[in-house]
């Protein structure tokens, strides 16, 4: 039902990519703002430095690394309604500078992002899913 695509930052820019966000706190090297067409640079949603450096030190194992990465989503679950707006707009391209997108941060981002979704939509019950996500359309009185 959601589109969302991982990319790495250094792929070719496609028509097609939709909303380009890049989930990484740290900027990539070599890549000037203006080149990456991006949508946003949304670092709220990235995981904690902490937990990054833990993980990059390879102090935990990815699977470990992603159980804690859910959590701190999942505490922090209004982090996701930036993405979750780009979501319900069409294609999103989630961006990050890690050589090997299927070990980085982004499958679970992913993962999170489509649950929520999911949950809002069976909340909303075939009307607008949440205020949050449709707050734009809002107008006194009802939605527009």
């Amino acid at each position: 039902m959601y589109d969302i695509q991982l990319k790495r930052i250094y792929a070719e820019i496609s028509p097609d990519d939709g909303a380009r966000v890049l989930v990484d706190r740290l900027w990539p090297r070599g890549k000037p703002r203006e080149a990456l067409e991006l949508t946003d640079w949304y670092r709220d949603a990235s995981p904690s430095p902490a937990l990054r450096r833990l993980w990059h030190q390879k102090q935990i194992t990815d699977r470990e690394f992603a159980f804690r990465y859910s959590r701190e989503l999942d505490r922090n679950r209004s982090c996701l309604v930036p993405l979750m707006r780009w979501c319900r707009q069409g294609r999103l391209t989630l961006l990050s500078a890690s050589r090997e997108l299927d070990r980085s941060h982004l499958p679970v981002l992913r993962d999170m992002l489509l649950e929520a979704l999911a949950e809002e939509d069976s909340d909303a019950d075939g009307g607008l899913a949440s205020p949050p996500c449709y707050a734009g359309q809002f107008v006194s009185g009802g939605y527009r």
